[in-house]
């Protein structure tokens, strides 16, 4: 079978042409072209202690062209995660424009071992070539272990921030001019998280500029920031739920002042495959609300929207025990909106592709039946839902995931799965009492591939 087009290889979803990814690093927007590093082994479809940062880029964040290695193992360690940005100003003396990328040295790996350090890469000529940092660590150790930074350009107080995970829920927040020395300013913690923090900033709905400070689980805190001290003003919020999303990290120097994030898809199987593992769909941040009610929201770029074929609409549908909404296409990628009223009915069942999803009214919590499992995130198989009489729905279906968006991305989910014996590939059933369906579109898309 040729490449991209196996049996369970994702056609919406970024996954490498062979072999083990995980998380997403260096995220960077240069010149109409979005890159994507990512966690990779050259030599295995499972993880290994060799990590280098894959490369890929895009015009459009869906179609995806994988490039050479950027980043391998030396003589400090593994290329652990990280980030990149833009040097527009030329604070590295590295040139306007060049490309900066900062990751972790993993030195556990090296021979003989070292600590865990945080280095400095760049690029003149757009990524396609790589030079480490002479001065290489840029950061010492502080805590074995410490690792995934995460830098971006405070323009107020014209520095570099960076923010860095030092051990258990502890994370750290250092500032440089120059992008090359660095000093350590304030510590934080993010209970229930570690590893791969994100620090930027949005505007709520009233205008006001809001830092979010993020870590691997999809949990945030929402604060200020003046270039001195981050001051959180919220307790810990979870923005991204689900077994599968983990080790977001949003794009720097996005144009129109978009915040655009993806995911490891962690925990999927693929078998039999020669890739491993896949990244989620990108998504668009934005703050909901504001002062103390202000919440992220995450949704789908629009970008998606050109991969859209054949549409079905149906403006309203009741189901009912023996009378379910069953879509008529076999198609088994699907853009599937919809808004649920749940009247008296306990559950609405939805059948992806043999797999049972279900929104659980009674418990307000969203489950499905799939098997792949991150992990390290096994107290996310349940999702709690708003108690509300109604509710809106997106699923966004590739070959072996789901990604669910409700009241326009103010909750959302990412399950990994594969696929049981069906009829229809998306059925919507209620057994035990009428449930409304409203303004159900269902869009067949396009693979990403071809």
């Amino acid at each position: 079978m040729s490449l991209y087009s196996e049996l369970h290889r994702p056609q919406l979803h970024f996954s490498a042409s062979k072999n083990w990814i995980n998380d997403p690093n260096g995220l960077v927007y240069q010149d109409g072209v979005w890159h994507l590093f990512f966690q990779y082994n050259p030599d295995s479809t499972i993880w290994g202690p060799n990590m280098t940062w894959g490369h890929a880029v895009s015009e459009d964040l869906l179609h995806w062209q994988q490039l050479d290695h950027a980043l391998h193992p030396d003589e400090l360690g593994s290329m652990f995660s990280g980030s990149a940005v833009v040097d527009h100003e030329n604070t590295a003396g590295f040139g306007a424009g060049a490309l900066l990328a900062f990751y972790t040295a993993a030195g556990e790996f090296a021979e003989p071992k070292q600590p865990y350090t945080q280095c400095l890469a760049y690029s003149t000529d757009a990524g396609q070539r790589w030079t480490k940092f002479s001065g290489n660590p840029a950061v010492e150790c502080f805590e074995q272990g410490n690792r995934d930074p995460k830098v971006v350009w405070h323009p107020d107080t014209r520095q570099w921030i960076m923010a860095l995970y030092l051990t258990g829920n502890h994370y750290c927040l250092l500032r440089s001019p120059d992008a090359k020395t660095w000093s350590r300013f304030q510590d934080l913690t993010l209970e229930d998280v570690t590893e791969c923090p994100d620090f930027f900033p949005l505007a709520d709905e009233s205008g006001t500029e809001r830092w979010v400070f993020w870590g691997a689980r999809g949990i945030y805190l929402l604060g200020g920031f003046d270039g001195n001290q981050f001051s959180p003003d919220t307790d810990a919020l979870i923005c991204e739920r689900g077994p599968n999303g983990y080790a977001a990290q949003t794009w720097s120097d996005a144009p129109d002042g978009r915040r655009i994030q993806i995911s490891w898809m962690a925990g999927g199987q693929y078998p039999e495959m020669p890739f491993n593992q896949q990244m989620s769909i990108p998504v668009e941040l934005r703050l909901t609300g504001s002062g103390d009610k202000t919440r992220l929201a995450r949704w789908p770029v629009a970008e998606l929207n050109t991969l859209r074929q054949r549409t079905i609409r149906i403006e309203r549908e009741t189901i009912t025990t023996g009378r379910p909404l069953a879509v008529d296409t076999n198609a088994k990628l699907l853009d599937v909106s919809f808004t649920v009223s749940k009247h008296e009915a306990c559950a609405l069942y939805v059948m992806v592709r043999g797999q049972t999803m279900v929104f659980d009214w009674s418990a307000n919590e969203l489950r499905f039946s799939h098997s792949g499992t991150h992990k390290v995130m096994p107290d996310r198989q349940q999702v709690p839902l708003p108690d509300e009489a109604s509710l809106t729905v997106r699923l966004l279906i590739d070959t072996t995931s789901v990604e669910v968006f409700i009241n326009l991305g103010v909750v959302s989910a990412s399950f990994c799965f594969l696929p049981s014996g069906y009829i229809r590939p998306l059925v919507l059933q209620s057994y035990d009492g009428e449930q409304t369906i409203d303004n159900f579109e269902l869009h067949e898309l396009a693979s990403i591939w071809t």
